[in-house]
């Protein structure tokens, strides 16, 4: 299996953090915005989409910040993504922050469904 990449992306997003977090960290908040259904079982999530159903592992979640999951096809791996809120010091602007990992030949298609499914969140918040 070919190595897989790390990547970040940034999406400002004006709502307020506390608000995000709901969207980030519960299975109904994801369900909203990332997969069709979202269901949680102590630490493993299954992700339901359309077609195919996921499970992740959550790795670590800390209130109001961020949210970890490991894939169980990337078990035994160091491969995750992670959604991660971050507030400028000065101007108080919330941003999303995403870490994921992707094949090297599919670190665009990845970028790419992320701002597709980031841009679904932020009309879901009204956040332009």
């Amino acid at each position: 299996m070919e190595d897989k990449k790390k990547y970040e992306m940034e999406f400002p997003i004006q709502v307020s953090p506390s608000l995000l977090y709901q969207y980030i960290s519960t299975p109904s908040g994801l369900s909203e915005w990332y997969a069709d259904n979202v269901n949680s079982r102590g630490e493993y999530y299954s992700f339901i989409w359309s077609e195919s159903e996921e499970r992740a592992k959550l790795l670590s979640k800390k209130s109001p910040e961020r949210i970890k999951f490991r894939w169980d096809e990337d078990e035994g791996e160091e491969f995750y993504f992670e959604l991660r809120i971050q507030v400028d010091e000065i101007t108080k602007d919330v941003s999303l922050m995403i870490t994921d990992f992707a094949e090297e030949d599919e670190i665009e298609e990845g970028k790419m469904l992320w701002e597709n499914m980031v841009s679904n969140l932020k009309q879901i918040l009204g956040s332009a």
